[in-house]
């Protein structure tokens, strides 16, 4: 099974782990919607959604750049019509888009607080209720549709929330959206999972926190590959997991990781939040 003929909507798909999830996916000759603000570009941002649609065609997918701020209600209900008006539907949402501060409470403003919870737990929530009739409709025409979260798995020790309250709250919510989303939608066929990587990710936003040692890193293709095995799996049978992307690929046969490694050789990755 590949994603040859399938609609992925993927929230943020204009720059890193989003737009290495649309182009792995173009590959196959998926069609991809680029649902991401950036439509202009920004210097200390590289990546608009017209050069992601540009790459995913040139990959071999065809791509729809649609501007959207899934904070907004309108926004997203027009981006999805969109989408069906070009593709015909959608089987596979990717909720990548995703804020980040990593502050504690007292450094983090709550328009800040706002933005985090408006785009990770409510952009989550509000693109799968406006996608969800189109997965439905893939489900009876045995398309194999799939929500794939970019999340962390859910563990409730203090250790991951006391450095950075609001946003594990942020990306917790997402995690739990899938957790639900899971069980509400497994009787009509759709897959939903979250998928997270073990290490710090090499993205344009990691690279705007300080201190973190970007050569340690790995790329965003390792959760794109990832990304791949569990969308062409079977959605019947594939929901309610949080995945970590080396995982991923070692149970599918991918054990040298070394391709991912931003530089060839490292042993000591810079390791990511959330994983115990």
């Amino acid at each position: 099974m590949n994603l040859a003929g399938k609609t992925l909507f993927i929230t943020g798909a204009s720059r890193g782990i989003g737009l290495a999830i649309a182009v792995r996916a173009a590959r196959d000759g998926a069609n991809i919607v680029v649902a991401a603000k950036t439509a202009e570009s920004n210097p200390k941002l590289p990546g608009t959604i017209h050069s992601a649609a540009a790459e995913i065609e040139a990959a071999g997918g065809q791509a729809l750049a649609v501007q959207c701020d899934i904070r907004e209600e309108a926004s997203v209900q027009a981006a999805v019509a969109a989408a069906v008006a070009r593709f015909g539907g959608i089987d596979i949402l990717v909720n990548n888009a995703s804020a980040i501060s990593l502050t504690p409470t007292p450094a983090t403003p709550m328009k800040r607080v706002d933005l985090m919870l408006g785009v990770n737990v409510r952009g989550t929530y509000l693109c799968t209720q406006a996608c969800l009739p189109h997965l439905a409709a893939s489900a009876k025409a045995g398309r194999n549709p799939h929500v794939l979260t970019m999340s962390p798995p859910l563990s409730m020790r203090e250790h991951w929330f006391a450095p950075h309250t609001a946003y594990t709250i942020a990306k917790y919510g997402m995690s739990m959206c899938t957790l639900g989303h899971a069980g509400e939608f497994r009787p009509l066929g759709i897959g939903v999972n979250s998928l997270w990587p073990r290490t710090a990710i090499k993205t344009a936003a990691l690279q705007m926190i300080p201190g973190v040692d970007v050569a340690a890193c790995r790329t965003p293709e390792i959760l794109a590959d990832a990304a791949w095995f569990i969308l062409t799996s079977d959605a019947k049978t594939t929901s309610g997991n949080f995945y970590i992307d080396d995982a991923v690929l070692v149970a599918h046969g991918v054990t040298d990781l070394e391709r991912y490694s931003v530089t060839p050789g490292t042993k000591d990755f810079v390791p990511d939040f959330f994983v115990d």
